[in-house]
């Protein structure tokens, strides 16, 4: 158990509905002070509407919420001096040019001027921006505008950033240099709550992974220990017609085998390996049934598995 000062965000039942449609059913959130917890979950489970409750954005039903040790409900005001957040969508206007964004920001943060053109100028330099410090923002690339948004995130120097989704739409390359950025953040001992629907992406930078699907934490563990709780090692088999899949599904079900899954696309099954003797008990079945297997893959689980297996039931 962690302790109050150790933990920078911490939620407790949090629940909302809009309209008849319950979107949080009870969320439980702990995320210790200078690291990065990673939220998953499919589209529509409540990942943005908890990181929305959390930065004061939107009130919850019911349920505690505490960030930077300040209550999200009474102590709004508290809770945004000490976040940064960087939304979906990116804040920053594009007939400024960077420089000027962020001394725009700046100045909503009630920065003094000095010292708002001093942490203009580090940030730009920190997020790899200075050469086009004094561009349009409309001339940037995609991967420019999101390091630019996440600079301005950075302005008030936040103890603790909210991350929704900041890598969306960007191409592996500039994907890749903002994960860079991220690094830097955590190991200069910022608290960061990351959203994303990039799998990798979680793998590669959080050290706990917490899985939400309709509207509650399902799952949350260091990456390699989820991995290690669905199962030992996946086989995958691609077979030699389309045409057989669903048959081929079916007949490994009534078999025995749960958690299968289908990709129509590849032509290939996936399923745990429960024992040793697994494989030969798959493919006698599926040879029985007359379906020709073309190729037999062994793995080890990925975090694509985990969220296939947790997210099966919506």
């Amino acid at each position: 158990m962690h302790t109050d000062t150790e933990v920078a965000i911490h939620a407790r039942g949090l629940t909302k509905s809009f309209g008849g449609t319950r979107v949080l059913a009870g969320v439980d959130l702990a995320v210790p002070t200078g690291s990065l917890l990673a939220l998953l979950g499919p589209n529509g489970s409540g990942k943005t509407t908890t990181v929305r409750i959390l930065t004061t954005l939107l009130a919850a039903d019911s349920g505690t919420a505490t960030v930077a040790g300040h209550d999200v409900a009474r102590e709004p005001v508290a809770v945004r001096r000490a976040i940064g957040l960087t939304a979906q969508q990116a804040t920053v206007d594009d007939l400024l040019t960077g420089r000027e964004n962020l001394e725009l920001f700046s100045g909503l943060y009630h920065v003094g001027r000095r010292e708002a053109r001093r942490r203009t100028a580090e940030l730009l330099d920190r997020f790899g921006l200075g050469d086009a410090a004094d561009r349009r923002v409309s001339t940037y690339s995609g991967g420019m505008r999101r390091r630019l948004d996440l600079a301005a995130s950075m302005v008030a120097a936040p103890r603790i950033l909210f991350l929704d989704e900041p890598t969306t739409g960007l191409d592996p390359r500039s994907r890749a240099e903002l994960w860079t950025v991220i690094r830097e953040l955590l190991a200069s001992g910022t608290t960061i709550l990351l959203t994303t629907q990039y799998l990798e992406e979680a793998d590669q930078l959080a050290a706990r992974i917490a899985v939400i699907n309709g509207g509650r934490i399902v799952a949350e563990d260091a990456p390699d220990v989820l991995k290690r709780q669905i199962g030992s090692e996946r086989l995958t088999l691609r077979l030699s017609s389309a045409a057989d899949l669903s048959h081929a599904g079916a007949v490994l079900s009534a078999g025995g085998d749960g958690g299968l899954h289908l990709d129509a696309g590849r032509c290939e099954l996936t399923l745990a390996l429960q024992d040793p003797d697994h494989l030969r008990r798959a493919l006698d079945l599926l040879h029985g049934a007359a379906i020709a297997v073309e190729r037999v893959e062994l793995r080890t689980p990925t975090l694509d598995d985990v969220f296939f297996e947790l997210t099966a039931a919506a």
